[in-house]
């Protein structure tokens, strides 16, 4: 996986972290996708923060 493509999605509530990829040149916003909260034991938002 390149360094430049990968951002941080941080859980607000829990303070998670999930690392994916985003294709800069096709989505300019920031990204919020709901994932699984290990300490949550539910799906909640991740929202994409600074590395």
């Amino acid at each position: 996986m390149s360094q430049n493509q990968l951002i941080r999605l941080v859980s607000k509530g829990t303070g998670e972290v999930y690392w994916t990829r985003k294709n800069k040149r096709k989505v300019e916003r920031k990204i919020e996708l709901k994932k699984y909260s290990k300490k949550l034991r539910k799906r909640v938002i991740f929202k994409e923060a600074k590395k």
